[in-house]
């Protein structure tokens, strides 16, 4: 994916993401490298909803994993609410990220098969905070209610007991329970029926 200039959809707030330049780069045979990302710049403010569009394999997903340093990029800038994510070790960089949060495009793969959906949605919470178990069992509870799953009947399963929808929302709800400014979703209603596309999004 390559990019030329900055995308920006309407004033909505001051600029959480700054990205300058982006390249990103894996290497391959013969120690060659293969550039999946190259000089992509773009802005996100407060309040606003930006899209990449692209067709499958032209560097969308690693556009945004790169926002959270999964891979970090080979150059360019990645500034969220003013601090340069590029620089940070990886401490650092561990704080920041309760700002930035993913919704990955599997739902499946993106949750801990072995775990409760309480403990799942809970763990960023056992982190960061608050650290009382029933003030983050009621922010689980809040959380499930948010994304339209009954916590009475969901938060003791596991993710296996659930259809690919209601684990996407799982996911959602994990996503958003640190309360991040920014949140990047990687085509998450992509491998999902159309039905349950709509109540998604």
């Amino acid at each position: 994916m390559a990019g030329s200039g900055k995308a920006h959809l309407r004033p909505a707030g001051e600029v959480l993401v700054q990205v300058e330049d982006l390249v990103v780069e894996f290497p391959a045979a013969k120690k060659r490298t293969v550039k999946a990302v190259s000089g992509i710049s773009l802005d996100v403010k407060a309040g606003e909803t930006l899209g990449l569009v692209g067709e499958s394999g032209c560097g969308k997903s690693t556009v945004a994993r790169s926002l959270i340093q999964l891979p970090p990029p080979k150059s360019g800038s990645v500034v969220l609410d003013g601090v340069e994510l590029t620089e940070l070790s990886e401490g650092q960089l561990r704080t920041h990220r309760t700002g930035l949060q993913m919704i990955f495009q599997d739902p499946i793969s993106s949750l801990n098969p072995r775990r409760r959906v309480a403990e799942i949605i809970a763990e960023p919470l056992r982190v960061w905070g608050p650290h009382d178990e029933n003030e983050q069992a009621e922010i689980v509870d809040r959380m499930l209610h948010a994304v339209g799953i009954d916590p009475e009947v969901a938060r003791d399963k596991r993710p296996h007991e659930f259809s690919g929808g209601q684990c996407q929302r799982i996911s959602i709800a994990r996503s958003l329970v640190l309360g991040p400014q920014v949140l990047i979703c990687d085509e998450p209603v992509s491998a999902l029926d159309v039905s349950v596309q709509a109540q998604i999004l």
